[in-house]
C-alpha cells in the first residue's frame, strides 16, 4: 500500500509567526542576564536621512495633468548628451538624433513621431522656436542656440487641449525660461573619446540696478563613424534683467553657429554585402553648416488683480544641408545628393494682459492676447 503525504509550503504570514516563535525561544534559551540585557537595550537612532522635493505643486493651478513644469534641479541631475534633450524631462518625450548633430532633434512624443518638432510647439521664454515653411521641414526647431546650463524650467503642455499655444502644438507645447541670475558662476572643461570636448562659463554679476548673465560654450564631436563627424559648435547667450517676478524687463540676445559631416543612414543590402560596416558611410559628402542669432526683449507687470507680459523678438537663420537618402537610386552617375538651403529673417511682437475676478465662488482668468 503506498501512502502519499501532502504538504504546504507556508505561508508569509506564517512564516512571520514562525520566525517570531523562533526569537521568542532564542530569548528563552539565553542567560537571565543576556536576555535581560537584550530587552532593556536603549534603542538604536539611525542618522536623520533628509529627502528634498520640488517644493513648487501645480494641484488646483494647473487645468489638467497633462501639462507640469521641470526645475533646474531635476536638468541638472540628468545627462544631456545634446541641448535637445532637455525636453526629455517632459513625460513621454524622446529625443533622438540622425543625419548629423547640427541638425534639429527628431521629436516623439507619447509614441507618435513628430519629426523635427512639426506637431510640437517649442520657444524659448516665449521667443518661437519653430519655423514655417523651413527648408527642411515645417516647423522645424533650432535648438541648438541653447546652453542647457542656463535653463531654469521647463513648462510643457500636452494634446490638443490649449489654444492659446496656437500652430504646431497639435501634440503640445513647451517653454524654456532662462535664469534671470544664476545660483553661482559656471565653469565646465569637459574632454572624452571620439574627440568629444565642451567647454563652458557662465555667470550672472551685478550691474548697475540689474543682472548681466552671460555664457559661452565651444563644442567638438567626431562620433563613432568611421567617416567623423567634425562638429564644431559656438554658443553665446547675454541677458541684462531688472525687477523680479512681480515686475521687471529683461533684454536677451543668443548666438549659435554650427558645422558638421553627417554619417547618413545606410542600405542594408550594403551591409549584409560587406561594401560598408554599421558605422561607415556611403557618402561622406553629407552634412551641413547652420546659424542663429536672436534678440529678444520683455517687461511684465503681475498683481492680485491682473497680469501683463509685452514682447518683441527677431532673429536670423540659415541652414545649408546636404543628404543622400537614396544614393545612386535616381541617378546612377552623378548621384542623389540633394542641397537644402534656408535663409531667413524672423521678428515678431506678443502683447498679453489677464485679469484675476470671480463669478459666484469660482475664480475666474480672462486673457487676452495680440501677436503678429
Amino acid at each position: 500500500m503506498t501512502q502519499t503525504q501532502t504538504t504546504h509550503r507556508p505561508t508569509h504570514s506564517n512564516s512571520i509567526r514562525l520566525n517570531r516563535w523562533k526569537t521568542a525561544a532564542a530569548l528563552l534559551l539565553l542567560p537571565a542576564s543576556l536576555a535581560s540585557a537584550h530587552t532593556n537595550a536603549p534603542p538604536t537612532r539611525l542618522e536623520e536621512v533628509v529627502v528634498e522635493g520640488r517644493e513648487d505643486s501645480l494641484v488646483g493651478i494647473a487645468d489638467t495633468a497633462a501639462q507640469g513644469t521641470v526645475g533646474a534641479k531635476q536638468l541638472e541631475m540628468r545627462t544631456i548628451s545634446r541641448p535637445g534633450e532637455v525636453l526629455e524631462t517632459v513625460p513621454g518625450v524622446i529625443i533622438t538624433q540622425h543625419s548629423g548633430a547640427g541638425k534639429a532633434n527628431q521629436f516623439f512624443l507619447r509614441g507618435f513621431n513628430l519629426d523635427h518638432g512639426t506637431d510640437f510647439a517649442t520657444s524659448i521664454d516665449g521667443m518661437p522656436g519653430n519655423m514655417p515653411t523651413h527648408g527642411h521641414g515645417q516647423g522645424y526647431p533650432a535648438l541648438n542656440i541653447l546652453i542647457p546650463e542656463l535653463v531654469q524650467r521647463v513648462n510643457y503642455k500636452k494634446g490638443v487641449y490649449f489654444a492659446e499655444e496656437g500652430d504646431f502644438s497639435s501634440a503640445g507645447a513647451v517653454d524654456i525660461e532662462l535664469f534671470d541670475t544664476l545660483p553661482s558662476s559656471i565653469a565646465v572643461l569637459e574632454g572624452g573619446s571620439f574627440g568629444y570636448a565642451r567647454g563652458l562659463f557662465a555667470s550672472s554679476p551685478d550691474l548697475g540696478p540689474g543682472h548681466l548673465l552671460y555664457g559661452l560654450e565651444l563644442f567638438h564631436n567626431d562620433g563613432p563613424w568611421e567617416h567623423p563627424d567634425g562638429y564644431k559648435k559656438f554658443n553665446g547667450t547675454v541677458r541684462y534683467s531688472q525687477g523680479d517676478a512681480s515686475c521687471g524687463f529683461s533684454i536677451t540676445g543668443m548666438g549659435y553657429f554650427g558645422d558638421w559631416d553627417a554619417t547618413d543612414q545606410i542600405a542594408q543590402r550594403a551591409l549584409d554585402q560587406g561594401i560598408v560596416n554599421r558605422f561607415g558611410s556611403l557618402n561622406p559628402d553629407s552634412g551641413g553648416t547652420s546659424q542663429r542669432y536672436s534678440l529678444m526683449g520683455e517687461w511684465h507687470r503681475n498683481d492680485a488683480e491682473s497680469a501683463t507680459r509685452l514682447m518683441a523678438y527677431g532673429f536670423y537663420y540659415d541652414l545649408d544641408l546636404f543628404s543622400d537618402f537614396t544614393y545612386f537610386l535616381n541617378d546612377p552617375d552623378n548621384g542623389d545628393q540633394f542641397h537644402q538651403h534656408e535663409d531667413r529673417w524672423t521678428t515678431g511682437v506678443k502683447g498679453s494682459h489677464t485679469w484675476f475676478h470671480t463669478l459666484g465662488e469660482r475664480d475666474i482668468e480672462t486673457t487676452i492676447v495680440l501677436q503678429s
